[in-house]
Order: C-alpha cells, then sequence, then structure tokens
C-alpha cells in the first residue's frame, strides 16, 4: 500500500505540473494584452510599457516560464517579515513558500485571494456532495428494492429529468419556488455569519445536489439489481438475517465500489468550483473567481485556480484509491 501510494502521489505531482504548464502556455499565446487592460484603453503607450516590463510580459515565453516555476515553489524564511517584500506574496509551510504572484486587478497576493474564496468552495462542496450522495443512494436502493413497481418507474424517469435538465434551470426554479414564492430560503448571496452561511447554502447544494444525484441513482439502482442476485446474498436471506441488514450490510457496500470513483471525481470538481452555479447564487467561491479571472485576464489568478483545480481532482483520485482498500479487501491483497 505504501508503495502504491508513493507511486500514485508521483503520478499526480506529475500530472498537476503538466496541466499547469498547459494552462500557462495557453494563458500567455492568447491575443490580449493584461498590461492594456491594467492601464486602461485611454493610457498611453508608454504607460502600457511600463506596466508590461513590470510584469515582465516582456520577456520570451520560456524565460517567463521558468520564473514562474522558480516562483512557485521555493524554500525562505519560516517566518514573512511584513517588510520583506521579495516573499510578501507567498504562502507560508514552514521553510517550504507557494507563490502564486501577485492578482492585477486585486492588486493582492494570489494566495490570499484564493484562501478567502477556499472556504466558502469547500462549503458549498460539501453541501452539494452530502446532499447527492443521501438523495442518490437513498432513491437508487428504494428503486432497486421496489423493482418494476410504479416506485421504480417514477425514481427513474424523475433521474432522468434531473440528468437532462441543466443546472441553472435547476436552480432558477429552485429560486423560483423556495425564494420567490414561499420565502423560506434566500434568493443568492453569502450572509455574514455563520447562521447566514448555513441558510444561503441551501439552494445552491440542492441544486448541485439533485443534479448530481439524479446519476448516482441510477447507477446505485443497476448495481444493486444485480447484487441482489449474488448467491451471497441469498445465502443471508437463507440464514434468517433481517431484510435491511441483507441490503445494506451485504448489497450496499459493494454497490458502493463504483459510486466512490464517481464521487471522488465529483468531489474534486466541486472543489474547483462550481461555475455555473455559483455565478448564478451569487456565490463568492472559486467558480465565480476564475470567471473573472478570465474576462479580467488576470493571469495570475487563473493559474492559481488551475493549480488548485487540477491538485483537488488529482488527491480526489488518490483518495479513491485508498477507498477501495477500506471497501474491498481484495485490493489490499
Amino acid at each position: 500500500m505504501i508503495r502504491l501510494l508513493a507511486r500514485r502521489l508521483a503520478w499526480a505531482v506529475f500530472v498537476i505540473w503538466a496541466v499547469t504548464s498547459i494552462a500557462f502556455v495557453v494563458n500567455n499565446v492568447l491575443p490580449s494584452d493584461p498590461a492594456r487592460m491594467i492601464a486602461g484603453p485611454q493610457a498611453r503607450p508608454g504607460d502600457v510599457a511600463r506596466i508590461r516590463k513590470q510584469l515582465g510580459l516582456e520577456q520570451p515565453l520560456g524565460q517567463q516560464y521558468g520564473s514562474f516555476l522558480r516562483r512557485l515553489v521555493h524554500t525562505g524564511p519560516t517566518t514573512v517579515a511584513p517588510d520583506d517584500k521579495e516573499h510578501a506574496n507567498c504562502a507560508t509551510f514552514g521553510p517550504i513558500h507557494l507563490d502564486l504572484g501577485r492578482s492585477y486587478q486585486q492588486r493582492r497576493p494570489v494566495v490570499v485571494v484564493l484562501g478567502e474564496r477556499l472556504p466558502r468552495t469547500l462549503w458549498l462542496a460539501a453541501a452539494a456532495m452530502l446532499a447527492q450522495v443521501l438523495l442518490g443512494v437513498a432513491t437508487g436502493v428504494f428503486a432497486a428494492v421496489r423493482r418494476n413497481t410504479v416506485w421504480d418507474h417514477l425514481a427513474v424517469g424523475g433521474s432522468l429529468l434531473g440528468i437532462s435538465a441543466p443546472t441553472f434551470l435547476l436552480g432558477l426554479g429552485l429560486q423560483f419556488l423556495f425564494a420567490h414564492e414561499l420565502r423560506w430560503l434566500p434568493l443568492d448571496g453569502y450572509g455574514l455569519t455563520f447562521a447566514d452561511h448555513a441558510v444561503c447554502v441551501v439552494l445552491p447544494a440542492l441544486t448541485l445536489g439533485i443534479f448530481g444525484a439524479a446519476f448516482y441513482t441510477r447507477l446505485v439502482r443497476d448495481e444493486m439489481i444485480g447484487l441482489m442476485k449474488r448467491d451471497y446474498v441469498r445465502t443471508a436471506r437463507a440464514k434468517g438475517l433481517p431484510e435491511w441488514k441483507v441490503i445494506t450490510r451485504h448489497a450496499l457496500r459493494n454497490a458502493l465500489m463504483p459510486l466512490v470513483t464517481v464521487i471522488g471525481l465529483d468531489l474534486g470538481a466541486l472543489v474547483g468550483g462550481a461555475i455555473v452555479t455559483e455565478t448564478l447564487f451569487r456565490w463568492p467561491g472559486i467558480g465565480a473567481l476564475s470567471v473573472t479571472a478570465l474576462l479580467d485576464r488576470d493571469g495570475p489568478v487563473i493559474m492559481g485556480t488551475v493549480l488548485l483545480t487540477s491538485t483537488a481532482i488529482v488527491l480526489s483520485n488518490v483518495a479513491v484509491d485508498l477507498m477501495y482498500a477500506a471497501l474491498d479487501p481484495r485490493v489490499r491483497k
């Protein structure tokens, strides 16, 4: 298991480097001028050239890439002094420094900007994943147990509708019902207190949860139908175990194996930011930040969001591999 984990982590580092490198090249070859956007449309050519030189944009692409890699992860003092301009943009992890540069538009270190947005996205991702798993697994098991009944047809039809409907349409429907008509929940926003955050997260989490649960329902239902016919399930029934124990302990546990893969990928994507949902509900997370950075051509923030998203997805895949070992003893052997 240690060797397996080491290989997975080494591959994860390579994938993150590859994705970040591709994003860096694409971001720098696009036909737009960040210096012009910073200076404004009425700025003089001399001012634009000065800003371009300050940002290092006049250097060849290879030299810019080398500077980016050297600055990205480096060593430095454990504690950064307030007047230390060399490490002012760094996030410190002991002697290891992470430097994503300074936002062109916000004039702040990118690590600070991401540090403000990441907890909000994690809060939304956790709530959405909880909704997806609870709704999807419960509905899938119910449909499998009630196979070929009207309840099964309703569950399958509802899941097909949930998969087909775009997330923005689900979000608008929930806003209209719970915020406009019933006035139970706020329309959008994030709030100021923890209680506000807990209330405001309900609608965007449900939007993501319903969309994801629709797929989980079909997956769990199909797996459960096949597993309920296995010999070990019939043996468990023959021993006199209650039906709920047969379903949960013998069938559902094995049905979770393919579901774990999907959950890992979905969780990584949610941590990277649900762009449509965060924009619709004005949720100040990573997804909304990435949209703003793309529109403003804020290169450091774009690279920061790409690095964060790719890291979240890769680490979630590593976690999935470890979950396999926890769920299936054959993997450990």
